[in-house]
């Protein structure tokens, strides 16, 4: 679904990115994990066209999106989530996703259709589409749901899903882990998970890929990076328990 070839990104001097490789098979959930700093959200920027790429190729359903913008990104079927939250705080919840619903497809639709649609997605978030409730009743857990909510009113084919469980309590990670399994399975989404807590992250995903200083240092199933020495010392610390 998704190729990238030698991706790589510089700020200046400083290598964000340094040939970044691999490829996302439909229906899977791929986790991004790496230390602060080793170029997670850099390379969701430049995936979803929020900065362009110094160098190498990503192709999305074999087109090259190289180069293009977020909107056009979007509009072919790739949405991202982001860290911090930013909705319009003087809009109605349904009325963010209903934005997300109407701009974020090639085909614009009424704004009834649009409604109807964020209505929809907020029934599956669990969130309130009454036209009323407004972003600034919610908590953090509330905030990266309308995030998710704004992302899948496009009717994305591939989700780039950053920190999904931040600032989270243990049970809202788990309630959030099992939406990100929902949306795969009901909604037949794809999604790439960048995630700090990783013993919730690699219960849920099938394939990992581990960034360290801008670079691929590992890729495998979540029992395989787990037990690389590699990763161990870059970023994990110690072995994380699957069982």
């Amino acid at each position: 679904m998704l190729a990238l070839h030698r991706v790589s990104k510089t700020f200046g001097g400083f290598q964000a990115l340094r040939d970044v490789s691999f490829e996302v098979r439909e229906g899977e959930i791929l986790g991004l994990i790496g230390p602060n700093g080793s170029g997670k959200t850099t390379l969701f920027n430049v995936i979803s066209g929020v900065l362009p790429a110094s160098a190498g190729e990503i192709r999305f359903r074999n087109e090259a999106i190289t180069g293009l913008t977020p909107d056009k990104i979007c509009h072919r079927g790739l949405a991202r989530t982001f860290q911090i939250p930013r909705p319009f705080r003087k809009l109605s919840i349904l009325e963010n996703v209903a934005l997300a619903a109407h701009f974020g497809r090639v085909h614009r639709e009424p704004e009834a259709a649009a409604r109807e649609r964020a209505r929809r997605v907020l029934g599956l978030i669990g969130l309130p589409a009454d036209g009323e409730a407004r972003p600034g009743r919610l908590g953090a857990a509330g905030l990266k749901k309308l995030e998710l909510a704004r992302a899948l009113a496009t009717e994305p084919t591939l989700l780039l899903a950053d920190e999904s469980l931040g600032g989270l309590d243990p049970d809202e990670m788990v309630q959030a882990a099992a939406l990100l399994r929902r949306i795969r399975d009901e909604m037949g989404i794809t999604l790439i998970w960048v995630e700090h807590i990783m013993a919730t992250l690699m219960r849920v995903v099938d394939r990992v890929i581990v960034l360290d200083h801008g670079e691929k240092i590992a890729e495998g199933t979540p029992r395989e990076v787990a037990a690389d020495p590699r990763v161990i010392e870059a970023y994990l610390g110690e072995r994380v328990a699957l069982e």
